[in-house]
């Protein structure tokens, strides 16, 4: 299974050149403003791209999916919206939250703590792709600034967890890949921190398989790009 994996368009979708795969995922932050007439051109841009599924999850920016969800996913008919939810494909089980700890006052916002704790509680074990719009503490979630975005609760579920693949956005200056443990990490921002288009899509190749005796999925970044260890793991 060919992925394809990208983060923070906030609009600039039509400038972007996407990858044939076999799943697209958006990490949230489709748009700039939060309003429907730009996640309506956002749903003719994704209906326009070949990828047999597109999975979805929101981010801080897009504040429809909070006032009008039922609006959102009509506008969105080609792809697969993922609040708290799970999809399976070939066996391969996705699960997509928006939520993070960023200040109130923008989209899917909750303060540190157990309200945010218990979203986290809600990602069903034998998860093996994770889709989150923020980082984890400590993988690549540092602004330029010094500040740590990650929440510190979404890295211990991790941990936990050990999906094969976490895929996150939102701090655009860190966008990369990293390995901790058993889990591949993506910041697959597209965008720099001044907004302007800087990266291309990630691209991975997801097998699963057994080994030992166990179920088991591998990730492999394709084309070869340098991993590096996850910070501070």
């Amino acid at each position: 299974m060919r992925i394809v994996a990208l983060s923070d368009t906030h609009g600039q979708h039509g400038h972007i050149a996407v990858p044939p795969g076999d799943v697209l995922i958006h990490a949230g932050d489709l748009t700039l403003h939060g309003e429907l007439d730009e996640l309506s051109a956002v749903g003719a841009w994704l209906a326009s791209l070949p990828h047999r599924h597109k999975l979805v999850v929101a981010g801080n920016h897009d504040l429809c999916f909070m006032l009008d969800p039922t609006a959102c996913c009509e506008l969105l008919p080609d792809a697969i919206v993922l609040e708290d939810a799970a999809f399976e494909i070939d066996g391969v089980r996705f699960y997509g939250t928006p939520w993070h700890d960023y200040p109130t006052g923008w989209a899917f916002a909750l303060p540190r703590g157990p309200l945010l704790r218990r979203k986290w509680l809600q990602i069903p074990r034998g998860t093996d792709i994770l889709i989150t719009h923020g980082p984890p503490a400590g993988v690549m979630d540092w602004t330029n600034g010094g500040i740590s975005l990650g929440c510190a609760d979404l890295r211990a579920a991790v941990e936990e967890l050990a999906p094969a693949l976490h895929l996150f956005g939102h701090v655009h200056e860190r966008a990369g890949v990293a390995t901790g443990g058993t889990t591949t990490f993506v910041n697959a921002a597209i965008l720099d921190e001044r907004y302007e288009l800087a990266r291309a899509p990630v691209v991975l190749d997801v097998t699963l398989g057994e080994r030992r005796g166990w179920r088991h999925v591998a990730v492999e970044v394709a084309p070869p790009l340098p991993t590096q260890s996850a910070f501070d793991w």
